[in-house]
């Protein structure tokens, strides 16, 4: 793909519809909104603000940003990966190369644990949280950024990711309260917690060849693949889970779409209970809550 020209643009509103206009003929699924994206990133404005402050000059340095920035675009690369953030459940998020970008479908699993959060700090007078496999940092940060009396321990197996999530719990204000390890699940960890969250990978290892490229190229495949049957990490957590609650815990997780019955069947085993089931936008069925059934109850209480 050839560089955009945006040499005959004086105003940001001009390079904005230059770069609509290429994305446009280059048929991406969404053009539109990707230039507005970009271009309200590039110039630091909010994208509404484009129209009334589109008239606004163009700056020599935005227009060369832009138009390396539309470039990129062209070439497959995500609009948030190429500003280098990404907003979730109201947070700016600091992205990495090891980090997955935080989608929408996720904030209905920071929802359906919210509640129970703010009943725990409540009750307790704090709320414990292990967010597992962590990326960015999004889950736990965002329940913390929503209860002020819950501190949250991340991990992650990459050292990047880690670093990213700690990264952006500093630029948020809520460092305080966040802790991030490099561990393998809960391998190694003591301590107990009222509610251990994930969205661990659960792509099947066949389909991840059928995802989109802004995916495959750019997605770590640490955080997609969930082995054969995509259901690797939920066998981990189900294993790990029962000795790491506190009375009354839960476990909330992010499935995949069709999963349900499969992830429910591995957690059963392992002496859990469904709790809650938690549709995404799109009406699918996508976080899962489980408690301990009381039979696993009594045998984790005789440790």
């Amino acid at each position: 793909m050839i560089k955009p020209d945006l040499s005959g643009a004086e105003t940001i509103g001009e390079a904005w519809l230059l770069v609509r206009t290429a994305f446009r003929a280059a048929c991406l699924e969404t053009a539109d909104l990707d230039a507005r994206m970009l271009t309200a990133g590039i110039a630091e404005l909010d994208p509404h603000r484009l129209v009334t402050g589109g008239e606004a000059p163009l700056a020599a340095d935005i227009r060369e940003q832009l138009s390396q920035a539309a470039w990129e675009r062209l070439n497959g690369k995500p609009v948030h990966r190429i500003l280098g953030a990404r907003e979730f459940y109201g947070l700016k998020l600091g992205l990495s190369a090891a980090t997955l970008e935080p989608r929408p479908d996720t904030e209905c699993l920071v929802d359906a644990v919210l509640p129970f959060v703010r009943s725990t700090a409540a009750e307790k007078g704090a709320c414990s949280i292990a967010d597992l496999g962590i990326g960015t940092g999004a889950i736990g940060l965002a329940l913390l950024a929503e209860c002020p009396s819950a501190h949250c321990l991340g991990i992650d197996v990459s050292v990047e990711a880690v670093a990213t999530a700690l990264e952006n719990s500093m630029a948020l204000g809520l460092s305080g309260r966040y802790k991030a390890v490099v561990g393998d699940w809960l391998l190694g960890v003591e301590a107990r917690f009222d509610l251990i969250v994930s969205n661990p990978p659960y792509i099947p290892t066949a389909d991840l060849a059928r995802l989109a490229r802004e995916v495959t190229e750019h997605d770590p495949r640490l955080a997609l693949d969930g082995g054969p049957d995509g259901l690797a990490a939920y066998r981990v957590i189900a294993d790990q889970a029962a000795g790491r609650l506190e009375e009354g815990g839960l476990v909330a997780l992010e499935i995949g779409i069709g999963q349900r019955a499969s992830v429910k069947a591995l957690f059963t085993l392992a002496g859990f209970d469904e709790a809650a089931v938690f549709p995404d936008l799109g009406g699918v069925d996508r976080a899962v809550c489980f408690k301990l059934s009381q039979a696993a109850k009594t045998a984790n209480s005789d440790f």
